[in-house]
């Protein structure tokens, strides 16, 4: 009977919520589904919702939805504000400076609106994500003032391989500049960026890109160098430093994403439950389900509030 309850209540929108036992700002709360105001969820239902499809069957990114990641949600109003925060959505600036386009919240809010993204489309999250954790979080700890005054207004606008220590490619100084020689495989968002961060050891090539069998809309491409210059201003953290920069928060950004996919995937599942019947009943009302439904909500808060944590002791 408790699980009948359970799983009845979760259909009727009911749902265990890990931010009632997580402590959060009131910020960080606003980039989820709060009962008065729910930004993020509605970009990703009513702008990213209905493309999904169509961007998964051309393995190709709608450029409406990179715009709106950008400008704050095309399609439901422009320039959002968060109520009672007094901060705007810049959902490819979260943690960025306020003066230097972006949002200036926590990495808790990145988090989260990349776990929203993730339960309408995980290609459109792995944007967002490797944008924010990676590269905005890399130029925000270790760029110089001048790196960050530089590159982080360009990727707070729209014109802008997972082993991080395998590195091939190679970067040899020559006066005032690094000349950087090899190739970049599996590198995310490459098709449609403007803007590279590259780990070298110590003219660059858009090449093939990939057809993958999941997340089909996020391109992934080899990048070809070929004696590419690039100005010692540029390089960050300093000479040699590189690996120090290969932090946890793109990791935690990667489980934030399938925490968001697996969520998505469930609260597609759940309804199904109640709609197919066998034997004159619906078979989410089987014991037998109830318990495989109960385990996975179990599984999933688990696993959201370890990710809630690690983003939290980053």
């Amino acid at each position: 009977i408790c699980k009948f309850k359970f799983a009845t209540a979760y259909y009727r929108g009911l749902r265990l919520n890990s931010l009632d036992t997580f402590t959060v700002t009131e910020e960080e709360n606003m980039f989820r589904d709060s009962d008065h105001i729910c930004l993020v969820k509605r970009f990703a239902v009513d702008v990213v919702g209905p493309k999904v499809r169509e961007m998964d069957e051309k393995e190709s990114m709608d450029p409406t939805i990179i715009q709106g990641l950008f400008e704050q949600g095309v399609g439901i109003q422009t320039r959002l504000f968060l109520k009672h925060a007094n901060i705007t959505l810049q959902l490819m600036g979260i943690e960025t400076s306020v003066e230097h386009g972006g949002a200036k919240a926590s990495f808790v809010s990145a988090i989260i609106a990349i776990e929203e993204l993730a339960k309408i489309d995980p290609s459109v999250s792995v944007m967002c994500d490797v944008h924010n954790t990676l590269v905005n979080t890399i130029l925000c700890t270790y760029g110089t003032k001048e790196q960050q005054d530089k590159w982080l207004p360009l990727l707070s606008e729209s014109k802008l391989g997972s082993d991080a220590f395998a590195l091939q490619t190679r970067a040899k100084k020559d006066g005032d500049h690094w000349v950087i020689n090899g190739s970049k495989m599996w590198v995310t968002n490459s098709h449609e960026a403007e803007i590279f961060l590259v780990f070298t050891n110590m003219g660059m090539q858009i090449a093939k890109k990939e057809e993958k069998l999941g997340i089909r809309a996020s391109s992934t491409c080899t990048l070809n160098f070929d004696d590419l210059r690039v100005p010692t201003e540029n390089i960050i953290g300093g000479e040699g430093k590189g690996y120090k920069l290969t932090s946890a928060a793109g990791r935690i950004g990667i489980a934030a994403q399938m925490l968001g996919l697996a969520q998505g995937a469930f609260d597609k599942a759940i309804p199904y439950t109640y709609q197919r019947t066998q034997f004159g009943q619906p078979i989410g009302t089987f014991q037998g389900m109830q318990f495989q439904i109960a385990r996975a909500a179990v599984e999933l808060e688990a696993a959201r509030l370890l990710t809630y944590k690690a983003a939290r002791r980053k």
